[in-house]
């Protein structure tokens, strides 16, 4: 796929709007940029870039571990559903709390189920190849290796799961 970052981005936004799951995820290893492409993108659309570490630490923070395990996901759906402020678009960064092992989560299914009732298009720290979606290195506690991806993905490298010809 040619053309910048941010063209395929919209591209595979609007590709996106009409799928299962909405969810568009831009991969790249941490520092490769990815944050300021996202500011970009949500200034462009007039929609808030919400870090999803500092929206969610708070709420957590005064619940035992088995609690937060428990009741992440019903937090995190609820934290969105303030924050879109009926915008169609959510547009998340940060999403490292939700790969803490001690949560017991599964964070590519939680982003899939945001995305069913509206737009997400959120930072995923690792690279997409073959087909397979990696979170952190092998080894790391937070390492998470996905094999088959339902999702639209936009790599750094320029890499994307859609074709610019549709």
């Amino acid at each position: 796929m040619t053309g910048s970052i941010d063209d395929r981005l919209h591209h595979a936004l609007a590709a996106a709007a009409g799928l299962y799951h909405r969810l568009v995820l831009l991969v790249g290893e941490t520092g490769a940029g990815k944050t300021a492409v996202l500011r970009r993108i949500a200034v462009k659309r007039a929609v808030p870039l919400i870090n999803l570490n500092l929206a969610l630490s708070a709420q957590l923070l005064e619940l035992t571990p088995k609690q937060r395990a428990l009741r992440l996901a019903r937090i995190l759906e609820q934290t969105l559903d303030d924050a879109r402020d009926q915008k169609p678009l959510l547009i998340l960064d940060h999403l490292e709390l939700l790969f803490d092992p001690r949560l017991r989560q599964d964070p590519l299914r939680l982003l899939q189920g945001l995305s069913r009732n509206r737009q997400v298009l959120a930072s995923w720290n690792g690279c997409y190849q073959a087909g397979r979606l990696d979170y952190a290195a092998p080894g790391h506690p937070e390492y998470r290796r996905y094999d088959s991806v339902e999702t639209l993905v936009v790599g750094m490298d320029g890499c994307a799961t859609i074709d610019s010809d549709r």
